[in-house]
């Protein structure tokens, strides 16, 4: 213990000198990134003085020490295993699994080519965010060991927070049910009353979802209860989550076009909004290649999501992190997870 107290000491002292030069650093991100959005809304030009230009400061103490004496006890992180007790005990809701990867593929393939997303996007998207070989329960941290601690909630081929399900489902429950009812008439037997037993079930969680305002931080608030983290196993349903999975994509599409940015979006452009959030993807798209080029990547990222990503701090303009992001992409889009997926597209276009 009195190693542990002297490291702790260590520690302590040179991370207060690092919060000195970092609180006010991620401060002025902050603040500088809601006068942008006031100046968007108004249609008033960005340049350079509207950004934060500095890279963040480094962090180069000691790391803090464990203590010897602290309880050993599962991370803070939700993970797979505690959706699917949330949702079993909150909802009495237990998920269809998929008979194989290639049946929630070929789900996923019909749903987000029949709401317009190309096999290209999707299949560099899905190489990007599981490693290019992830199932369709992959969890953020697990992308190249099945073991390893998960980092965040983010789930599945389009890595969706909880917060992200939760939104959904107040935003989209409606076309969500109304997908399981049109199977539920088509179906017939065990298999209809299956469906509409998952409906049933699936109109308690929209309520829930819609007990607070149409709001990010009230859905984020919401996702940490249990029902929260719960609802969060839809997206391992077979007949839900490919619904789930695509409609993130989709809302950032139409997020953009909402804003008068009517170019096709990239691969890469289109992970950045899924990435960062649609205000943060589309102030990265409308931005001049000028601009690119020279802004920190920081002023886009919540200052825990940066410090979590190495991808962003490693390509730290905004122009090295596109193209960062596109090369991983072509380079993941070539394992078989992905290639397995761009095949179910094919599928799906040959019917």
């Amino acid at each position: 213990m009195a190693e542990y107290r002297k490291k702790l000491a260590a520690y302590n002292k040179a991370w207060e000198a690092y919060e000195k030069i970092a609180g006010p650093y991620w401060s002025a991100v902050t603040d500088k990134r809601s006068r942008r959005r006031t100046k968007m809304a108004n249609a008033i030009k960005l340049t350079t003085a509207d950004y934060v230009m500095t890279q963040p400061p480094p962090y180069k103490g000691p790391p803090k020490p464990d203590n010897p004496l602290a309880p050993k006890s599962k991370g803070e992180v939700p993970d797979v295993t505690d959706f699917l007790a949330n949702a079993k005990a909150e909802f009495d809701f237990i998920p269809e699994a998929p008979a194989d990867e290639g049946t929630y593929k070929r789900a996923y393939a019909r749903v987000a080519a029949a709401n317009g997303l190309t096999k290209q996007a999707a299949v560099k998207i899905y190489g990007f965010e599981s490693g290019g070989d992830g199932n369709y329960d992959i969890q953020a941290g697990r992308e190249y060991d099945p073991k390893a601690k998960v980092i965040s909630t983010a789930l599945g081929y389009n890595q969706l927070l909880t917060t992200n399900t939760v939104g959904l489902l107040a935003e989209a429950g409606g076309e969500f049910l109304a997908a399981l009812n049109a199977k539920a008439e088509a179906a017939e037997g065990a298999r209809k009353q299956q469906l509409e037993d998952k409906i049933a079930k699936l109109k308690k969680m929209i309520a829930f979802a819609r007990t607070v305002p149409n709001d990010w931080s009230a859905h984020g608030r919401l996702a940490l209860t249990p029902k929260g983290i719960g609802v969060h196993a839809l997206n391992l349903d077979v007949d839900i989550g490919p619904y789930l999975q695509t409609r993130k994509l989709t809302t950032s599409v139409v997020f953009a076009k909402r804003k008068g940015y009517d170019k096709p979006l990239t691969a890469a452009e289109l992970e950045m909004m899924n990435l960062t959030g649609d205000g943060n993807g589309y102030d990265m798209l409308v931005m001049s290649a000028a601009l690119r080029e020279k802004v920190p990547t920081s002023n886009f990222f919540q200052r825990g999501g940066y410090e979590r990503n190495p991808v962003a701090a490693r390509n730290n303009t905004v122009a090295k992190l596109i193209a960062a992001t596109d090369a991983k992409m072509v380079q993941e889009s070539k394992l078989s997870g992905a290639k397995d997926l761009a095949a179910a597209f094919d599928e799906v276009a040959s019917r």
